[in-house]
């Protein structure tokens, strides 16, 4: 069965050692097995104090990062690989065996036209040196496409599984997010079945944000591929309450939500295990 995840951000804005207990807290009280850990591009982060307060609460942590502007791989791979490495380095001392996110470009930087030849060839650069290093530790790298308003380099799975393949590394995975399929993939099936056994995470989240189940996501076809895969991993919740006043600028939450943080959270859970129950027989 999949894990049951959810993110920093159904409790807290961005990382910090009180926030983050905080965060901890919740998501085992509310239910959850795990915990996604976006790392600060800072990497100011405690990763023994944090592995022992997820493990006395009895929850699994996953880390991610998403590179900040000065680590825009095509602009910037040396400080890109530098960040990553460093991050793995955090991973590795969390004991984890993963680092997702948006790995390869900075949200919101553009060039203004698609993704070069020669850009490709510095991405894969410099994912073929982070992965090796990533290797050394047992680590799993997973790069999430997301949409075209905050990147040209990966917006959809395919792109990720065709460098994967180029590339021929196999601690090279998919982070999928159900958001930016919606708005870049053709269906949500496709991508999953091609994937296979290279799916390593999922964010799990509606086309407006909101409530799982309530938006045009195609729950269904996306649970139904993953059953046919017998994905193992973890699902995770990532929808934004405007509850959480610090996320409305930077996540675009322009009009009030429906629910708040803690309704949000939980009913999504429920969505979640509803839909597991049905298509994994």
């Amino acid at each position: 069965m999949p894990i049951f995840g959810t993110t920093i951000l159904s409790f807290i804005p961005g990382w910090s050692t009180e926030g983050g207990r905080f965060a901890i807290e919740k998501t085992a009280e509310y239910g959850f097995e795990m915990l996604e850990i976006i790392l600060p591009a800072s990497l100011d982060f405690d990763a023994k104090t944090t592995k022992k307060l997820l493990d006395n609460n009895g929850i699994l942590g996953r880390c991610t990062l998403n590179l900040p502007t000065n680590c825009h791989i095509p602009l910037y791979p040396d400080q890109a690989t530098s960040l990553i490495k460093s991050a793995l380095d955090k991973v590795a001392e969390m004991e984890g065996d993963f680092l997702g996110g948006v790995l390869h470009s900075a949200i919101g930087t553009f060039t203004g036209n698609p993704c070069t030849k020669e850009e490709k060839i510095i991405i894969r650069q410099v994912f073929t040196e982070v992965a090796d290093y990533a290797n050394k530790h047992n680590i799993t790298i997973a790069p999430e496409p997301i949409n075209r308003y905050e990147s040209y380099v990966f917006t959809a799975a395919d792109e990720v599984l065709d460098m994967i393949e180029a590339i021929g590394i196999n601690n090279i995975g998919l982070h999928l997010d159900t958001f930016h399929m919606n708005i870049e993939e053709r269906n949500f099936y496709d991508p999953i079945i091609r994937a296979e056994n290279r799916l390593k995470h999922i964010h799990i989240t509606e086309s407006d944000r909101g409530m799982t189940g309530e938006g045009n996501v195609h729950w269904d076809d996306f649970f139904k591929a993953l059953a046919e895969i017998n994905y193992q991993g973890p699902l995770v919740l990532e929808n934004f309450s405007s509850q959480i006043r610090e996320l409305v600028g930077p996540t675009s939450l322009w009009r009030p939500s429906k629910y708040n943080s803690e309704d949000l959270a939980k009913g999504s859970l429920l969505f979640m295990r509803k839909m597991v129950d049905k298509w994994y027989h």
